[in-house]
């Protein structure tokens, strides 16, 4: 299994589909072995999730640099250094890592995760180099419009992506509408692309429940995990705070939005006070794992934001979100897989994240819902089928028929 985003790495909820697909595959009768980054390529780390790596589990950390931090000169560095990502140089070590595993360990299939996509690309070697089968799991699309900015780092991303679809024995998707638009991409290939959506992990919820509301005297509503600039761009939300403090309908002292670990604080909080709004807006730093499980557990309202942009994205931060059984707000554009998945969870408060006016429609309705008690928790029912339990029973089955009729290694 070759992952860059592997515990100690922090910063991003998508170390989590990894991790227990990990922890869990044993119960199906796969035994994973582990080929990730040394953590000195990441530019956070933690240790509290590394108890939830299994002891038996071989975990191999190839050698890695982060090319902006490692390899810059004055804080600038040649932009092949950093095609198709920082961590290009990870390929250098695990490559020759993998294949020593390979030797060790004769593994019957290869599977890797983007981002990031240097992952795909040692993926595609080593399968080329043994002759193993090769699952390449997408947790975002590669290639799209206007992403990534750079034309080169656009062209590498696009001929990675193709080469993987293309030999991989199955391409696998979080979402239905990514599987669809990679089915359309690749036509001749779309009777490989499967989808296995990300879930929530209900082992960590154990002994986490609801207590004390996060700010006494308000209503919070809590974004937990990362803002990003362009995808979750919070200034239409904050424009629609601003102008229902200005007519009286809101205020401070009742409401707050509560961003815990956004990771661009200096943007959400710049935006927040040129909009004139910061006094209902706090950035938090990030904590804990299960602790960051039980403030979604407290919060009055979860906020989920996603642009239009990402319409073939679900944020994997939704379904734990939707575990912790607290009313949900969704920021997003009511035709994308992020509000599909909302709406057939049960969730009714949805608003484009560009569109003040029906922000405020909705926003308003939802914290009157929250106060008069009529808004219900996601459907129970709908949540279970999101368990991390059941996406890795998927994986199993697409394992289990790969290796059957996988072709074997050539040896070295």
């Amino acid at each position: 299994m070759i992952a860059f985003h592997f515990p100690p790495f922090a910063g991003s909820s998508g170390v989590q589909r990894t991790l227990r697909f990990v922890q869990q595959l044993p119960r199906f009768g796969w035994e994973p072995i582990v080929l990730t980054a040394h953590p000195r390529a990441y530019e956070k780390t933690s240790q509290d999730l590394l108890k939830d790596v299994p002891e038996s589990v071989v975990v191999e950390r190839a050698f890695a640099l982060d090319t902006a931090r490692h390899l810059a000169i004055g804080g600038r560095y040649p932009g092949i250094l950093a095609r198709p990502d920082r961590w290009k140089s990870w390929a250098l070590g695990a490559v020759p890592a993998g294949l020593r595993l390979i030797r060790q360990h004769r593994p019957a299939v290869i599977w890797s995760t983007y981002p990031i996509a240097t992952a795909h690309r040692v993926a595609d070697r080593l399968h080329r180099l043994s002759g193993l089968p090769w699952i390449a799991d997408f947790r975002d699309p590669m290639a799209q419009d206007g992403y990534p900015e750079d034309p080169r780092t656009w062209a590498a991303f696009e001929r990675i992506e193709r080469s993987a679809v293309a030999q991989a024995a199955c391409s696998v998707f979080t979402t239905r509408g990514a599987a669809d638009m990679y089915r359309s991409r690749y036509p001749e290939n779309a009777g490989r692309i499967r989808v296995i959506e990300n879930g929530f992990d209900e082992e960590s919820f154990t002994g986490i429940a609801g207590g004390e509301p996060l700010v006494p005297g308000a209503t919070t509503l809590l974004h937990s995990g990362v803002i990003y600039p362009v995808e979750r761009d919070p200034t239409q939300f904050f424009e629609t705070l601003a102008m229902l403090w200005k007519s009286g309908r809101i205020s401070p002292d009742t409401l707050r939005i509560r961003f815990r670990a956004p990771a661009h604080d200096r943007l959400v909080l710049g935006i927040a006070d040129r909009l004139g709004v910061s006094s209902f807006v706090e950035c938090l730093p990030a904590i804990p794992y299960r602790e960051a499980l039980g403030e979604m557990m407290r919060a009055d309202g979860l906020l989920v934001m996603q642009a239009a942009n990402c319409n073939e994205q679900i944020p994997a931060k939704v379904y734990e979100y939707l575990r912790a059984q607290r009313p949900l707000l969704g920021l997003t554009d009511p035709r994308g897989d992020t509000a599909d998945l909302l709406a057939r969870a049960g969730v009714r408060h949805i608003a484009p994240l560009d569109a003040p006016d029906r922000i405020a429609t909705t926003l308003m309705a939802f914290l009157d819902g929250l106060r008069d008690g009529s808004i219900a928790a996601p459907s129970r029912t709908i949540v279970a089928e999101h368990s991390r339990s059941s996406r890795t029973s998927e994986l199993a089955g697409i394992l289990d028929k790969i290796a059957e009729g996988g072709t074997a290694s050539r040896g070295f």
